[in-house]
């Protein structure tokens, strides 16, 4: 299937896709306060997922990809959450800036993302589009098996 990119995919499969393909590789930095933080101020527990990083990773990932540049502070908004206050109304609150900041990092240290001088944030590199493209079309592929079988 020629010509097949991230946005031909659905979202939640090709996340979980490269979130597994980034833990196989084994080279994505994990920071060691990763099973202890939150990953917002909205949160009560941390994460219950052992692979919840390479998670956001992908998430990250892909989120880039789909635009030009994107920074921590639209990161933040993305992924942040509603806060339960009680009896108050709820509100949006943006996630942990230090979370997606250094997500941000590890992908740029496997070369994945580079930092944009002009516009300022981060964007995918020419190695991380193809890596993302091919990730991309083996879960395509997949999911054309996976049809062909309920058939």
């Amino acid at each position: 299937m020629p010509g097949v990119s991230v946005r031909d995919v659905q979202a939640d499969k090709f996340i979980q896709a490269y979130a597994a393909f980034l833990k196989r590789q084994g080279k994505l930095p994990i920071p060691g306060w990763s099973d202890t933080v939150k990953t917002g101020h909205m949160k009560e527990l941390p994460p219950q997922s052992i692979d919840w990083f390479y998670v956001r990773s992908a998430a990250i990932a892909r989120h880039i990809y789909m635009r030009k540049t994107v920074g921590i502070g639209r990161l933040r908004k993305v992924h942040g959450g509603t806060k339960n206050r009680g009896m108050r109304p709820n509100h949006h609150v943006d996630a942990s800036g230090s979370v997606d900041r250094k997500a941000c990092q590890a992908l740029e240290k496997i070369g994945v993302l580079e930092t944009d001088d002009d516009k300022g944030g981060r964007r995918i590199t020419q190695s991380g589009q193809r890596d993302l493209d091919r990730i991309a079309q083996t879960t395509m592929e997949a999911e054309d098996e996976e049809a062909e079988d309920d058939e």
